[in-house]
C-alpha cells in the first residue's frame, strides 16, 4: 500500500507562523540560517576544484560519520558499541555538521521516536509539511511543542549523555567549533573553502537532514505495521547515507541496519559493517525474524481488511 493514500494523512492545518513570539533565541537561529543561505549565492562564482572537493569530503565526514553514525544510529538508539575515542571522535564530526550538539539532537530525536506524529512529536507532520521541514525549531516556545521543548531543556532523556564531561564540555562551547573550522577552511583555501565547505556544505545537509523529518512521514511506501505515519523513500536514502527507509527505521529503531533488504542502499550499515569486520564495533543490533515477521504479518491483516 502508498502511504500517501493513507487516510490517516489529512492533517491539520499549520500553525501560524505569523502569530508566533519570536525570543532572542529564535532571532538568532533564524538569523544564522539566513546568512548561511544567504552566502549560498556566491557559490557559483567561487568554483573551483579544491572547494567542491572539500566540500563533498566535509559532506561525507559530518553527515555519514557524524549525524547518520554517531548521533543517530550510536548515541540516539545504542545500536552498536564502539571504543569511546572513536565514538568521540564521530561525534565531533556530527557536531561540524551545525544541527546542534550531541545532548540536545539526542535528546530530540528520542522524543520524536516517544511521540512520532503526535502533537508533542518535536517535528510532527501533522501540522502540516513546512513545520516538520524546516520550522520546527523556531516554535521552542509555543503551544504544546513549546511545553514538550521545555521537559527535553531539561535533557531527562539524554541522561547517559549528560553524565558524560566531552559532551557537557561540547554543549557548553558548541558554537565554536563550526566557527573553528570555518576560520581554518578560510585560512587553507580563501573564500571559496569557506563558502563551499562552511556555507554549502552545511545547506546541503541541514535540508537533507529536514526532508528526512518530513517527506518520509508524507511520501513513500509502509511495509511494516509501526502506527505512525513512516515511509522508505528510496531517493532520499540515495542523499541521506540510507536514512530514507525510514518505516524500516521506526519498524526497529534498535537496529544499526535500516536497508533491511540487500537490495536497499544504506551506507551507514556499511561502515559499521566494516567497524565490525576490524574488531572495532560490537553488539550489533539487528531485527530478529520474529520481530520482523510479526509487523508483516499485522501489516498484510490491516491490509486486507
Amino acid at each position: 500500500m502508498d502511504a500517501s493514500r493513507d487516510p490517516k494523512r489529512i492533517v491539520k492545518p499549520p500553525m501560524s507562523f505569523g502569530k508566533k513570539r519570536w525570543t532572542e533565541i529564535d532571532k538568532k537561529v533564524a538569523f544564522t540560517f539566513f546568512i548561511l543561505h544567504f552566502l549560498c549565492i556566491f557559490a557559483p562564482f567561487q568554483m573551483n576544484r579544491g572547494a567542491l572537493s572539500i566540500c563533498f569530503t566535509l559532506f561525507i565526514i559530518t553527515g555519514l560519520f557524524g549525524i547518520t553514525i554517531s548521533y543517530h544510529r550510536n548515541l540516539s538508539h545504542k545500536s552498536f558499541k564502539i571504543p569511546k575515542w572513536l565514538e568521540y571522535s564521530f561525534s565531533y564530526c556530527g557536531v561540524h555538521a551545525f544541527q546542534g550538539d550531541p545532548i540536545n539532537w539526542v535528546s530530540t530525536h528520542r522524543y520524536h521516536h516517544q511521540f512520532v506524529d503526535t502533537e508533542q512529536d518535536p517535528h510532527s507532520p501533522i501540522h502540516g509539511f513546512w513545520f516538520s521541514y524546516i520550522t520546527w525549531f523556531l516554535y521552542k516556545r509555543n503551544g504544546s511543542i513549546g511545553e514538550m521543548i521545555g521537559r527535553h531543556r531539561k535533557l531527562d532523556n539524554a541522561c547517559d549523555l549528560e553524565k558524560q564531561t566531552f559532551y557537557r564540555f561540547i554543549r557548553q562551547t558548541y558554537v565554536l567549533h563550526p566557527i573553528a573550522l570555518a576560520l581554518i577552511l578560510y585560512g587553507i583555501g580563501g573564500f571559496s573553502y569557506f563558502i563551499w565547505g562552511t556555507c554549502v556544505r552545511t545547506v546541503m545537509l541541514l535540508h537533507t537532514t529536514y526532508l528526512v523529518n518530513s517527506l518520509c512521514h508524507m511520501w513513500g511506501k509502509q511495509p511494516w505495521k509501526t502506527n505512525d505515519l513512516s515511509t522508505n523513500n528510496w531517493c532520499m536514502s540515495f542523499l541521506a547515507f540510507g536514512e530514507g527507509w525510514h518505516n524500516n527505521h521506526h519498524a526497529f529503531e534498535y537496529s544499526a541496519r535500516m536497508g533491511i533488504e540487500w537490495w536497499q542502499y544504506d551506507p551507514g550499515w556499511y561502515v559499521i559493517v566494516f567497524l565490525q569486520a576490524i574488531g572495532v564495533a560490537t553488539h550489533v543490533k539487528l531485527p530478529s525474524e520474529t520481530h520482523k515477521n510479526k509487523l508483516a504479518k499485522e501489516y498484510l491483516k490491516e491490509a486486507f481488511l
